[in-house]
């Protein structure tokens, strides 16, 4: 499954309101490690295929659903399940590190 795109528009609609657990990345054009990370969302995205959705939120198109979660600094990466956030990841991280936060919590 591929990493798709949300905005403040459909943020409730595509995470809140989504059946099983979501991985928010709030990410920017700009940012390096945002950019750096993005190839080991993909990868995991199509290893865990139907368990978790990856969603990509740009917060510099998207300022108020980063803002109502407090993100700071990118990447953010929350996960959500049952329209409530989970858990917080800040910062990049390798792969290996990625997979175990995620499959941790779904």
């Amino acid at each position: 499954m591929a990493v798709g795109k949300v905005s403040d528009a459909d943020f409730e609609s595509e995470v809140l309101n989504a059946a099983g657990p979501v991985v928010v990345d709030f990410w920017a054009e700009w940012c390096g490690p945002c950019r750096m990370i993005a190839p080991a969302l993909d990868e995991i995205s199509s290893a865990l295929g139907e368990k978790v959705k990856i969603v990509k939120l740009n917060v510099d198109e998207n300022p108020q659903t980063a803002s109502k979660y407090s993100v700071m600094s990118i990447p953010t990466l929350l996960i959500f399940k049952g329209g409530e956030m989970a858990s917080r990841q800040v910062g990049a991280a390798p792969k290996q590190k990625l997979q175990q936060w995620i499959s941790a919590a779904v």
